[in-house]
């Protein structure tokens, strides 16, 4: 069996956060066994899987890959749409538009320090949709 749900997450300032329990709260139940996929519809943003204690491992993936992949580089011709555009569409592209978790006992199966990062790369990037699909 297949659902499928869009959701929206309200804007969030440039950064990594934590949006696990958001996605679940989405949700009415999950089956017993099956896959979680996570879809965000946009270019701008990323999901990925990460720490979900210690909030200074977000900063410093803020911190980190702003230095690798810095605004208003030289080499940048798509600018018209701000500085933090360009960057924002590369990031996603290496970070990923989409997760698949397991599902166990009715739970995401996720390790005992993982969580459900939304990548916000843009200063002001508005709510953002997702597409969660679940296979049971």
């Amino acid at each position: 069996m297949v659902t499928q749900k869009h959701i929206t997450l309200p804007p969030m300032p440039r950064g990594y956060h934590l949006i696990t329990q958001k996605v679940l709260e989405s949700m009415d139940h999950l089956p017993e066994a099956g896959l979680m996929h996570l879809l965000i519809q946009h270019t701008s943003a990323g999901l990925t899987l990460n720490e979900n204690a210690d909030p200074s491992v977000r900063d410093d993936f803020e911190t980190f890959i702003n230095h690798l992949i810095p605004e208003d580089h030289p080499l940048y011709s798509h600018v018209i749409e701000g500085a933090d555009d360009m960057p924002a569409h590369i990031k996603s592209s290496l970070f990923g538009a989409e997760l698949t978790i397991p599902i166990t006992n009715h739970h995401l199966n996720l390790g005992a320090w993982q969580g459900i990062y939304l990548c916000e790369f843009r200063n002001h990037g508005g709510s953002r949709k997702m597409v969660v699909t679940i296979i049971s």
